[in-house]
């Protein structure tokens, strides 16, 4: 009201300047602190109002009635036949390559007497801009997937114990359609992470171009705006099914809006329609969870037509890539160290490499059945994954020449028959031997130095000397060459000694090992 009442001043100023000071719109325009445009557009209104100076009693102190006298609303305009239906226009933009000058083209062909095209741009933006913000954004069919975590989650009751366990809540949403996949997890881990992904996908029936997730720690490892650091195993997956990762700017929940909506409209329609039902496991609480999900894709629009299924079907479904032939299968990738022993230790198991790489750094991805190893991006080495604790996989090609004639001149079931033929103390020898070491191989040189001895000095003083390391606890190579260099396997032997053969020495694995 105030500039109402600062306008109607200035005119009336203008009016009493022009007519009874006979001043030029330059003067008066600086009398008044204004253009000279400003000052012709006042007098032509004024003209153009049929008004005369001075003015009429009713309009020289009422501020409205002049307002209405010389702002007139504009007279209604006839509309043409056929009003452009702005919520098709508005789906058909989305399109690849459509764009309002082809929208307006079609429209003109089917209404030769509509709208022009300045207005029509002019009105659709103007309808658009009073939809939701969350829908004012463009996207391509078939082109973004936006993931994220509810946030809120479903306690689900132990049958056992009765404790409530809570668990998380993931939501996905294509770009377009919104057309929405929610499941529940145990947790936001990775390997949850990863197989809702894999599940989403099963679900669309297709593979989008870009998936768009929030700086998840299982998925974003660091966030930055020119360059954020994805986990390898995410990124991973994203080669499988030939999709790029682009997350959101952190703390920016415009950059996905569908994930934003999508999470509240499952909050809304899915968690609280189950917060009054018992649960007593995650895949009775996904089954429920599916039905739900069903209702909210199905829900018709409010402003637009159709619905979440009903726009997919249409625009996102034809856009998807198809599915590769497999799924993802999960992986882990760890960073490790070739030890001097050319191995590789995972989850307390060794593998091998090739020698050229011991010492070396490496990139381990570990599947529920293979090992794979990798260095500076090419694999050098897999194997089938094993369970055994603490023992080895080797594949001979990975050792050194010298280590390579070892092994092909000799193995543990070789070596172990050529001292059962000696005696049973030379085979305890042998047999702890192969035991005692983290890698057989590295006990062959040791055993066949003991057994070549009986070669050097006779088998029955081989056996005696093994029969004395043992009983003295010493079964290794250095003691027995030095019992037979010095005669000592000669010497009787005192009464307090051990007479048993230590065949269930904890180092020692037994003929079954080597079958």
């Amino acid at each position: 009201m105030a500039n109402i009442r600062l306008t109607m001043r200035k005119i009336r100023e203008v009016l009493r300047l022009h007519f009874d000071c006979d001043r030029t719109h330059r003067e008066i325009a600086q009398a008044i602190g204004t253009s000279t445009s400003t000052v012709w557009q006042y007098l032509h209104r004024v003209k153009l109002a049929g008004l005369q100076w001075p003015l009429p009693a009713q309009l020289a102190s009422d501020d409205a009635a002049l307002e209405a006298r010389l702002y007139p609303p504009p007279a209604p305009r006839a509309l043409p036949r056929g009003m452009p239906h702005w919520p098709t226009i508005h789906r058909e933009i989305g399109k690849p390559g459509v764009t309002l000058e082809l929208l307006w083209q079609e429209y003109r062909a089917q209404h030769p007497d509509g709208y022009g095209y300045s207005w029509f741009c002019r009105a659709y933006q103007e309808w658009a801009q009073r939809l939701p913000v969350t829908m004012r954004q463009t996207h391509m069919p078939g082109q973004k997937l936006f993931v994220d975590y509810s946030g809120k989650k479903l306690g689900i009751i132990n049958p056992d114990t009765g404790e409530i366990r809570e668990a998380e809540l993931f939501v996905a949403a294509l770009g377009v359609s919104g057309y929405t996949f929610a499941e529940l997890t145990w947790t936001q881990k990775l390997p949850d992470w990863i197989g809702s992904h894999v599940r989403a996908f099963a679900f669309y029936n297709g593979v989008v171009e870009i998936l768009v997730p929030d700086n998840l720690k299982s998925g974003v490892l660091k966030a930055n705006f020119y360059e954020p650091q994805i986990n390898e195993t995410y990124q991973e997956m994203a080669r499988h099914y030939s999709t790029a990762i682009i997350p959101a700017r952190p703390r920016k929940p415009r950059d996905k809006p569908k994930a934003e909506l999508s999470v509240l409209l499952v909050q809304r329609w899915i968690l609280a329609r189950l917060r009054n039902q018992r649960f007593f496991n995650l895949d009775e609480a996904n089954r429920a969870v599916a039905v739900l999900l069903v209702d909210l894709n199905n829900r018709p629009f409010k402003k637009l037509p159709g619905s979440r299924r009903s726009v997919f079907e249409e625009i996102d479904r034809p856009a998807l890539r198809p599915l590769p032939d497999t799924p993802y299968q999960y992986a882990d990738w760890i960073v490790a160290r070739v030890g001097p022993d050319y191995h590789v230790e995972v989850d307390q198991h060794y593998y091998s490499v090739s020698y050229r790489y011991a010492r070396e750094q490496v990139d381990v991805r570990v599947t529920t059945n293979t090992v794979e190893i990798f260095h500076r991006g090419q694999r050098i080495a897999a194997h089938g994954k094993s369970a055994r604790r603490r023992f080895h996989t080797t594949i001979d090609a990975h050792m050194p020449p010298e280590h390579q004639a070892v092994v092909k001149g000799c193995d543990p079931q070789r070596l172990g028959n050529w001292a059962a033929d000696i005696g049973p103390h030379t085979s305890a020898v042998i047999q702890h031997l192969l035991g005692a070491r983290k890698h057989p191989q590295q006990a062959y040189r040791a055993c066949l130095g003991v057994l070549r001895m009986g070669k050097d000095y006779g088998r029955e003083r081989l056996e005696a000397a093994c029969r004395r390391a043992i009983d003295l606890k010493a079964p290794n190579y250095k003691f027995i060459a030095s019992t037979l260099k010095n005669g000592l396997d000669r010497e009787p032997e005192p009464a307090t000694l051990q007479a048993d053969l230590p065949l269930m020495h904890a180092n020692v694995r037994g003929p079954s090992y080597y079958h």
